[in-house]
């Protein structure tokens, strides 16, 4: 097979990440790069990965037939028409997470996914190709933890909304719960076996703004960083209710007056439990006494870099080898139904129930 060409569309800072994991698989070839910024398209052209084409426009990448799979890079309320138009021009994709912004969109991109039975889309779900987390997804499939009936995930920053498309609810549709919360949330339920949500009750919260007049501590900004705008949460919490009983507890933050960021996961069943970040670790019992094991491995936190290059490598063995993704499309779509039902359960001050949401 010769090497697939890929069209990266969207070259913001999410997009260096992408094209270095393609530029270390040998079936690849960086074809071509998009952004409505021409500086910046070339500019990361040139920038260590000769991509042999630039466009402004994403329409004409998608129409280039020398493409064969695109990485989409950009805003959140694009990912949606752009996915579904490349599904629809003859491309394979993989899409940043979140999958959309509404439960709408997301179904649509599904709807494009199976109108398009040849082509792969994988949704961004990083954290599934984690070292941790595949190690511990085989300690739970073997049994060694019971039965998973609840988790508990918080990913808190101190001082860390990084302003512009993030800020901004209509280009990336809210802020931490949707940026952050996505991959904890995504995590835990990837691990508990990926139940059926029952019923979602969270809160949102508007409080401390983006702390822009914060000084002398360095954050990550977006490229469009504006400190005038901001008009998404600080704030998310949440419980998720699934069918078979088991419960997801979580807290996700731009900003908040904590002492310093934080992350962790733990996922609980009636044999063992476990801890995945902020490094792996299991929880069980022997001979009356409770041990906690450490796995040797090289990554017992999640590592960015290996990260996603195993996310970039599985999606170009699926398209070789013709099968359906780790993170395929239908799994985008519920957990943005998750992703929305907080929101509106924090909207209308009620708990979500999935078989009278209105959630669009």
């Amino acid at each position: 097979m010769n090497k697939l060409k890929i069209g990266l569309i969207g070259a913001g800072s999410i997009s260096n990440m992408h094209l270095q994991s393609y530029k270390n698989n040998s079936d690849v070839d960086i074809y071509a790069i998009c952004d409505h910024n021409n500086q910046r398209a070339h500019e990361k052209a040139a920038a260590a990965y000769q991509a042999k084409t630039v466009y402004t426009d994403y329409k004409e990448l998608l129409a280039d037939r020398k493409v064969d799979a695109v990485s989409i890079c950009t805003w959140n309320n694009t990912h949606a028409s752009i996915a579904i138009e490349a599904l629809n021009a003859g491309k394979h994709v993989l899409v940043e997470k979140p999958l959309c912004k509404t439960v709408k969109e997301a179904m649509a991109v599904a709807e494009a996914v199976d109108n398009n039975p040849e082509q792969v889309l994988q949704v961004g779900f990083v954290r599934r190709f984690g070292t941790n987390t595949q190690v511990l997804k085989k300690f739970i499939e073997s049994g060694d933890l019971g039965e998973i009936y609840y988790a508990k995930a918080s990913c808190i920053r101190a001082l860390g909304n990084p302003g512009g498309w993030f800020a901004d609810n209509e280009r990336s549709g809210g802020g931490p719960l949707i940026d952050l919360g996505v991959h904890i949330i995504d995590l835990c339920w990837y691990l508990m076996g990926k139940p059926k949500v029952k019923s979602v009750s969270g809160n949102t919260y508007y409080k401390l703004g983006n702390r822009s007049n914060i000084k002398h501590k360095d954050y990550y900004k977006a490229a469009d960083y504006d400190p005038d705008k901001n008009n998404v949460e600080d704030l998310a919490n949440a419980m998720i209710r699934f069918d078979n009983g088991a419960s997801l507890l979580l807290d996700t933050s731009f900003t908040l007056h904590a002492k310093e960021d934080a992350m962790a996961v733990q996922i609980f069943g009636d044999k063992g439990g476990a801890e995945i970040e902020p490094e792996l670790r299991l929880i069980t019992e022997k001979n009356d006494t409770i041990l906690t094991i450490t796995p040797q491995i090289d990554d017992l936190s999640f590592d960015f870099t290996k990260g996603f290059q195993n996310e970039v490598d599985h999606f170009i063995t699926c398209i070789k080898e013709k099968r359906e993704p780790i993170s395929p499309v239908h799994d985008g779509v519920e957990i943005m139904k998750i992703l929305t039902a907080v929101y509106e359960s924090s909207k209308s001050g009620a708990e979500i129930h999935y078989e009278d949401s209105k959630m669009e």
